[in-house]
């Protein structure tokens, strides 16, 4: 049976087509009242590999009518000067949202620049402010790959409240905010990280199992519940008996899918959803905006974006 045909997989492509469809009906809304919704990327140097991302969200922002600006700076820029530039797309009011495009050159904290965007043109999710807001169960502009990896989850109809769930990976864009995001919705959730004693005997109590490290099919067969959900968040290239490089996850999905009940596909699984959370972000940051114009300004009128 294909991955085309196999309902085991939790395929990304038809969830973001329904995020990507609600966030162009919002965004007509929003255009026709006067607040166009605008997203600006930032790359720093010449990089192959960001240039394929940023061709995939313009086609994608493109198709939710949402405007797209991308604008690259020389690898030599210095961090002083890639802040006054986010600044001044802070200041902008044209401007709904900020992507910073990584990798930067090494000599520019990217932690940094994620601080200087403002965190109501954070669609990214990134700033400090806008992570400690998942603590507080404000969850509406959560980093978009933890967002995109709960929102397959719920694909599967599974109640969270009480879910056993495992995360296996600790990051600060992915792990935790995953973490944060399902104990908001009731799960029970451990997560697993380099210093964890035996992520197998942990990963084996999962009713869903998240894994986020960057480890070619780390997870296998006999690490994983049966009946479970797996959600693969790894991208991984990986050089195949033909002798061509081919994209893998974090788990061995040939292995696992005949334990699991629900298992992503790597690619087509988190991906496709990460761009469509992005441009749902964009939406939530338009609506903060037009919030704190009309009760700085006191009307309810058309905001001239001109």
């Amino acid at each position: 049976m294909s991955r085309l045909d196999d309902s085991r997989y939790l395929k990304g492509g038809p969830v973001a087509q329904r995020i990507i469809a609600a966030v162009r009906e919002d965004a007509a809304i929003a255009r026709s009242e006067g607040f166009p919704p605008k997203l600006v990327s930032i790359t720093v140097g010449d990089t192959a590999a960001v240039d394929v991302y940023v061709r995939n969200q313009r086609a994608k922002a493109e198709l939710a009518g949402i405007g797209f600006e991308e604008r690259r700076f020389a690898a030599d820029i210095t961090a002083g000067e890639l802040e006054a530039a986010i600044h001044g797309l802070n200041a902008d009011p044209r401007v709904t949202g900020i992507i910073i495009q990584r990798p930067v050159p090494a000599h520019i904290p990217i932690k940094t620049l994620q601080a200087a965007v403002h965190p109501l043109k954070d669609v990214e999710g990134m700033h400090p402010a806008s992570i400690g807001n998942i603590v507080y169960n404000q969850l509406d502009l959560a980093p978009c790959t933890a967002a995109a990896s709960v929102e397959l989850l719920k694909e599967t109809g599974l109640d969270l409240k009480g879910l056993e769930v495992v995360i296996v990976g600790h990051s600060e864009i992915v792990g935790k905010p995953i973490a944060f995001l399902l104990m908001s919705e009731g799960a029970t959730v451990t997560v697993c990280h380099h210093m964890t004693r035996s992520v197998a005997a942990h990963a084996r109590r999962a009713d869903a199992l998240f894994v986020a490290v960057g480890k070619p099919r780390l997870i296998k067969a006999d690490m994983v519940k049966p009946g479970a959900a797996v959600i693969d968040i790894g991208i991984n290239s990986e050089i195949g008996p033909d002798g061509q490089s081919r994209i893998v996850g974090d788990v061995d999905t040939d292995s696992v899918k005949d334990v699991a009940s629900w298992i992503t596909p790597v690619p087509g699984g988190v991906g496709p959803i990460t761009v469509a959370i992005l441009l749902r972000n964009t939406m939530v940051a338009l609506n903060r905006q037009r919030a704190l114009y009309n009760a700085t300004y006191g009307v309810a009128d058309k905001l001239a974006a001109e």
